[in-house]
Order: structure tokens, then sequence, then C-alpha cells
């Protein structure tokens, strides 16, 4: 298992690929199945753990992340000779490696970050196979074994029935994710607004977040953990996800919905195949319309909005369907 090396597999906070990648691991290591997880040295796992390099460059300043992801990818690939499947979490940077080592590779496409990268998937499409975390994320351009959505862990998340009053936002701090439209959202509606996550556009919080942040009507976290990452999730009226890209998945939607909370998003990219129109959320295409929305939202039985999250997004769900897609592959090798 080749883990992204920005942050720990799991991560402490943020981090979602290599949340992925951890639940998988797992999952697989419960089921019996012998993996090796190349990752940081902070990584920890019921598996074998390889440390290619000491800590993510993303946790520890005064690395190049170029030079650790060429040392990374080289030490998998230089050992691949010894397993059956190599599967790739790291992007696009692997994939030229998947013509010239013995086993095949599956690649988890968790997303374009670029137009510019596409070409790359394009040239390995017949070495490798890849595996689309939506379907509204696939490219037409590619051939896939599969869609396998991403896997939540269950226990990490409890239900509550009885939400306080706000509304969060649980994200990256970036234009894309929207945490403007989501104040904007939460003072039409009336209601204080709790925003967590990373910020990851530093000019783009202090213009466009900071000025708001009074903490009464709206109230900024920090990057917060799992811990409190259920506490402020279950509690919640609603999550507001009004993203302004097409989100390949949304691992903070499916978390939310698993403690029963509704989620009130932009219709784009993958919402439609998380949310279920007007039962376990709502889609618009409007931060009006997402005001009033917000006022429905108590017509929604939380019970229903966590099973359902529960029966589509657990990490066994993901782990049957990836021991599938292995199980394709070493039939046609």
């Amino acid at each position: 298992m080749l883990a992204p090396i920005a942050w720990a597999t799991p991560p402490a906070a943020y981090g979602p690929w290599e949340q992925v990648t951890s639940h998988l691991t797992e999952g697989l290591v419960k089921r019996g199945i012998d993996v090796t997880l190349f990752a940081t040295g902070t990584s920890r796992t019921a598996g074998k753990l390889v440390a290619t390099v000491a800590a993510g460059y993303a946790e520890r300043g005064g690395q190049d992340p170029k030079v650790l992801e060429h040392l990374h990818i080289g030490q998998v690939m230089r050992a691949a000779r010894d397993f059956d499947i190599v599967h790739n979490q790291f992007d696009f940077m692997p994939l030229g490696y998947s013509p010239l080592i013995s086993p095949p590779m599956v690649t988890t496409v968790h997303g374009f970050s670029s137009e510019h990268i596409v070409p790359v998937y394009q040239e390995y499409n017949d070495t490798t196979d890849y595996v689309s975390i939506s379907d509204s994320n696939r490219d037409r351009r590619l051939d896939y074994i599969a869609t396998v959505y991403n896997g939540v862990d269950t226990t990490q998340f409890t239900f509550r029935d009885q939400p306080g009053h706000y509304l969060l936002y649980f994200g990256r701090i970036h234009p894309d994710k929207g945490a403007s439209e989501a104040i904007a959202i939460a003072r039409r509606a009336k209601m204080p607004l709790w925003i967590a996550g990373l910020i990851q556009d530093q000019r783009y919080f202090e213009e466009r977040v900071a000025p708001h942040i009074d903490d009464e009507r709206v109230r900024y976290l920090g990057n917060v953990g799992p811990e409190d990452r259920d506490r402020i999730l279950g509690g919640a009226h609603a999550l507001l996800h009004p993203i302004s890209f097409d989100e390949p998945f949304g691992l903070s939607v499916a978390e939310s919905m698993m403690t029963g909370t509704p989620v009130v998003a932009f219709n784009r990219g993958a919402m439609p195949e998380l949310i279920d129109q007007g039962r376990t959320g709502y889609l618009t295409d409007s931060i009006e319309e997402a005001a009033d929305l917000v006022g429905c939202v108590t017509d929604l039985d939380r019970f229903f909005v966590a099973d359902t999250a529960r029966e589509r997004f657990s990490v066994e769900r993901m782990v049957d369907n990836y021991i599938d897609v292995y199980q394709t592959m070493l039939a046609r090798a």
C-alpha cells in the first residue's frame, strides 16, 4: 500500500487521502490479508510498516516534498516484486513504474489536481487499473475497473438525535470549499456558524473569513482532531458544504451523515451521489435557497440519515469492494 506522505497514515487531523489509505489498510489486515504500508515513520498500522521518510513534509518543516516523494516511491518500486499487488494511493507520480514492475498496479484516483496531469493517466491507461472514488469524478479518456466510495470508520462517529443550535462548516479553508459562502448562508438563516478546518489559503482566510469571526455569530475552532470532529459534527443542526468546484467525494459529508446530521450542499461533483435530496440533506445552487433549506432540515429523519450513510460509506463496504477489485486483477494476471 503506497500511501501519500504529506501527513502520517492515519493523520492526526487533516489528511483525507492518508485517512482513507489507513482505513483500507487496517480493514484488509482484519480480513487476514498481508499488507505492507509504505508511509511516514509517524504512521501507525496493524500491518507491516515500512517508513520511507521520518515524517511527512506537511508535519515537519525544512523538507523538500519532491525529494521525499522520489525516495518514497522509489523504495516501494524496488520492493514491488515481493508483492502480489501494488496499490497506489499517491496520485500520478508512480504511474511511470507500472509497465516496469512485475505485479499489477491499481491506482485510486482521489481527484485530478489539474487538467494538465490527465495525459499522464492516459499514457499508463493500459498498464495500471484505475479506481474512481465517485462516478462523477471519472474522466471519459480513461478506463476504470470500478468505482469505490471512500470508507468512514463508523466507530469514530456517534449518532445524535438532538442537535445543537448551530450550523457547521467543516473542511479546509480555501475558496473551493466555500467558507465565505457558509458565513453568508448562516447569516441569512439567522443561525450561528462554527467553522473547523485547516487554513489552506491564508489570504482568503484573512480577507473573507476572519473579519466575520466574533465567537458568537461565527466561531473558528481550528483544525480539530477525531474526538472534537465527532462532537461538533453530531451536534450541528446541519453541515453546510457550499463548494465551488466539482469535488471528487467529500469525506466530511459522509462523516456528518454518520452522526445523523444532514447536509446542505451546492449541487456539484459527487454531492448527488452522497446526498439523497430531501432525505439525507438538500442540494442547491444558491446561497439564498441554501438558507431557506436550513429551515427544512428539521423535517429530515436523523436516524435515516445515519443508517443510510453507515450502509453506503462504511470501511467494511469499501474493503469488500477493493477485495473484489484485487480478485479481478489477480484472475486476469
